[in-house]
């Protein structure tokens, strides 16, 4: 399977935390995803991979947040990128901490992290960061161009971190495991790539096939399924023979699983 040293040393099946761990005590208290206090829950529980998302503040700091606007986490209506470094730690301050990218590999030193670069302006000093801590961190993005431009950057700094692949190589895998089921095709295709990190469907194409599945492991890449919360539908998917599952209730997979 996977050979690079992200993976070394990690427990089978892998469970990815989600934006970290956010109970419902820690949620009736306030504490949001991707804070310091969710990745903090999320290590406590045993999970040794902490799946987070970047983006740039106005003042070019890198940290962990999944939307491009505060709205849903914090009902502030304006974009990451307009909002700088201390008005963003301020806002943070009493819903679990705000976590940097650099605090993070910094603080949790035993965890791997999961990054998804999902603004475009991140992507080059996410890789930089990264470069020192590339053993622990997989660099993923929807986007491929934006994927590639981070590990260029962690590349041009002395790093060479794990990665999963972005939207455009997923489909392209898929065709070649469909339309042309050619193995030198899907080698091709998956060049590079440690990780592909999908839905099981989407919309009415289903991703996680038998077939896919095959392919990626005869690649030496893993699979791991995102986000999936019930544990009945996590023992299918192990059952298939996936590699790994991104869920919101780490402590609850790593306990069943």
């Amino acid at each position: 399977m996977a050979s690079h040293p992200f993976f070394t040393g990690l427990s089978s099946p892998r469970i990815l935390a989600h934006r970290g761990l956010v109970t419902d005590e820690m949620r009736e208290e306030g504490i949001v995803e991707n804070s310091v206090a969710a990745i903090t829950a999320a290590h406590a529980a045993g999970a040794q991979i902490i799946e987070s998302d970047c983006h740039l503040t106005s003042d070019g700091v890198v940290v962990l947040f999944h939307d491009d606007t505060l709205e849903r986490v914090t009902g502030d209506p304006r974009a990451i990128a307009d909002v700088t470094l201390a008005e963003l730690e301020r806002i943070m301050a009493t819903r679990g901490g705000l976590a940097t990218l650099a605090q993070a590999l910094d603080g949790f030193p035993e965890s791997r992290f999961n990054i998804d670069v999902k603004a475009a302006a991140a992507a080059d000093p996410a890789g930089a960061i990264v470069a020192d801590y590339s053993d622990r961190v997989l660099l993923t993005s929807f986007s491929d161009a934006r994927r590639r431009r981070a590990l260029a950057a962690a590349r041009r700094a002395g790093g060479a971190p794990a990665t999963s692949a972005g939207a455009s190589v997923i489909l392209r895998l898929l065709l070649a495991t469909r339309v042309l089921p050619l193995p030198a095709l899907a080698r091709r295709v998956l060049r590079g790539v440690d990780a592909l990190q999908v839905p099981e469907k989407r919309g009415p194409i289903r991703i996680v096939t038998p077939a896919v599945i095959r392919a990626a492991h005869a690649c030496g890449v893993e699979v791991h399924v995102w986000t999936i919360n019930e544990l009945e539908e996590m023992r299918r998917l192990l059952g298939m023979g996936v590699d790994g599952i991104v869920t919101d209730v780490a402590d609850q997979a790593l306990h069943a699983m």
